[in-house]
């Protein structure tokens, strides 16, 4: 994970079903502050089942989901990697979708989803259970995104 992301205060912990928790176990939200911790602080917890990022303060992500198939990521979700080099990138946890992290103005979510394309756009109010399962030689460093036209 990049350093820039690791040195804020921005991490929670989550449940199985995906659900937001603090480092002692307790509800978490994307929009209170008061329940995020440290990089270390989330890491060193064993309270649900991984550490979560709460995206905000000029890091987005662009989300793809279901865009890898027996382990070959489609034409379309390339495009979309290859428009946004030099920035990190994870398999998602159910090895079948992608998380693009990288530098982006808060503004609204955005969803789309057209044929076999399924692409969610986030910079503020959510947060992104993450893997640590780097995607290629994507750099441990964020860089401005290049959101798809949706």
């Amino acid at each position: 994970m990049p350093a820039e992301m690791k040195a804020q205060r921005r991490f929670v912990r989550f449940t199985r079903t995906k659900r937001p928790i603090t480092i002692d176990g307790h509800s978490a939200s994307s929009t209170n502050a008061d329940t995020w911790s440290t990089h270390a602080a989330a890491a060193a917890s064993t309270k649900g089942e991984g550490i979560g990022y709460v995206l905000g303060a000029g890091v987005g992500c662009i989300d793809l989901d279901h865009c890898i198939v027996d382990g070959t990521v489609a034409d379309w979700a390339h495009a979309v990697v290859a428009d946004n080099p030099g920035t990190y990138i994870e398999v998602s946890r159910s090895g079948e979708g992608l998380h693009i992290f990288g530098r982006l103005d808060e503004g609204p979510g955005r969803n789309y989803r057209d044929g076999d394309r399924a692409i969610e756009v986030y910079s503020t109010g959510r947060y992104i259970a993450l893997t640590g399962n780097r995607h290629g030689t994507a750099p441990l460093r964020l860089a401005a995104l290049r959101v798809p036209t949706l």
